[in-house]
């Protein structure tokens, strides 16, 4: 965010109104323009980068597989089908979801904090 404020007060001194007539960045358009490039910059193009990792992670979901739901729902993948997925939840307690409601997926080879034993988790 500080740099954001840097970005806007260093355009503010170049755009004052008793610059030069021929100054380019002087015309509100130019300015409208260069705050829509850093917003794009700084918002929507990190957003849209993000979106589709976790599309391309739903995309790849396979039995076994540690997921948490957007409901917080930690859970393993039981089965998988074109638009839903089966979760395990306990013994005997499956529940199906969409995929788009899968938030973080953890591969069933990595440990989650779960699988640890305090004697792990110790140090």
């Amino acid at each position: 965010m500080n740099t954001m404020n840097t970005t806007i007060s260093i355009l503010a001194e170049i755009t004052k109104t008793d610059s030069k007539p021929g100054n380019p960045l002087g015309s509100p358009i130019v300015m409208m323009v260069l705050m829509f490039v850093i917003f794009w910059v700084v918002l929507i193009r990190p957003q849209q980068k993000q979106r589709k990792e976790l599309a391309a992670k739903q995309s790849g979901l396979k039995k076994g597989d540690k997921v948490v739901t957007i409901g917080g729902i930690h859970a393993s993948v039981n089965s998988v089908s074109d638009k839903t997925v089966s979760l395990k939840v306990a013994e005997n307690t499956f529940v199906k979801y969409d995929k788009t409601a899968i938030a973080t997926v953890i591969s069933s080879g990595s440990k989650s904090d779960e699988d640890e034993t305090p004697e792990q988790s110790k140090g």
